[in-house]
């Protein structure tokens, strides 16, 4: 049977000249429930000591429909000025363009305000990568693109991304910025494959952009299945993950790893343990024909 490749200790990201883990750790739940600077740099080791350097954050992380708007940028940077040695070990990306109660705002004066923000909030000069979070369709790509390169020229983001934007979305942000981009974020996962037949992978190997995978574990989903579809790809997911010795979360990780467009899951636990797991990830291999299976399964029907 044919063996998928091992995916890499570390890829560029995108086309730039920084090299990132195959996996990723999120923060989207760091601040919960009171989280200290102390648990919060356990979780911070428990991802560079797992060789897992790529993190990524956002603005909106830590608002609950109220407050705690930057919250989790803030505990991070915590965290970074108490250990500022821990910067120099990670790639550091963050998100930007949703205003509460406003659903997205990407206009040039927020867009400015919320760089400069994160940027204060988590205590450092420069991000190593800064994303349009979701797309504001009163945006013109042309402004946003202006402000993102401006961004890049005065040293204040390495290099740019988007995250959940549509593949038409991206190619015409990305017509106008001199600076190109190099991420993709959206929505992957074995229980949502859209990506894989709608072009999104397609367009981002035609523009050498990093897929980075949110929620790849379906929300939860693969953890506890009751859906009979759900249910059929924790088996197949469970058939790989039982003959080379690892947990259903970490077969899951390693699927989408083994697509070609070298797709970074962002593992969502904010437990040390469960981070640690993911990078058992770059130790499972796949075949065509069991990687199939797992599609399949997702499909809900045959391949033609």
């Amino acid at each position: 049977m044919s063996e998928l490749p091992m995916p890499p200790a570390f890829r560029p990201l995108g086309r730039s000249d920084i090299a990132v883990s195959p996996i990723a750790w999120g923060m989207w739940r760091l601040a919960d429930n009171g989280r200290s600077v102390a648990e919060a740099t356990t979780l911070v080791h428990a991802a560079l000591d797992a060789g897992i350097n790529f993190l990524d954050t956002a603005d909106i992380y830590g608002f609950n429909g109220s407050g705690g708007f930057g919250d989790a940028e803030a505990l991070l940077g915590e965290v970074i000025a108490s250990e500022p040695s821990l910067r120099d070990r990670m790639v550091l990306a963050t998100k930007g363009g949703i205003l509460p109660p406003l659903p997205y705002d990407q206009s040039g004066d927020y867009l400015r305000k919320a760089i400069d923000d994160s940027l204060r909030r988590l205590k450092v000069d420069m991000v190593d990568l800064w994303q349009i979070h979701r797309p504001d369709i009163l945006a013109h790509p042309q402004e946003t693109a202006r402000v993102l390169d401006d961004a890049v020229s005065s040293g204040k983001i390495r290099t740019i991304g988007v995250s959940n934007l549509t593949v038409h979305q991206i190619a015409a942000l990305d017509h106008f910025l001199a600076e190109k981009l190099v991420t993709t974020q959206p929505e992957i996962s074995p229980l949502r494959i859209d990506c894989f037949e709608n072009g999104e992978l397609d367009q981002a190997m035609m523009l050498g952009l990093t897929p980075m995978a949110w929620s790849p574990l379906g929300g939860g989903r693969l953890a506890a299945p009751e859906a009979p579809q759900d249910i059929a790809v924790a088996a197949a997911l469970d058939a790989v993950a039982g003959a080379q010795g690892v947990s259903r979360t970490v077969a899951a990780y390693s699927w989408l790893m083994a697509h070609p467009a070298g797709i970074v899951p962002i593992i969502g636990s904010q437990q040390p343990g469960r981070i640690a797991e993911g990078a058992q990830a770059l130790k499972v291999r796949w075949t065509r024909q069991d990687w199939y299976a797992v599609l399949v399964a997702a499909r809900g029907v045959p391949l033609p």
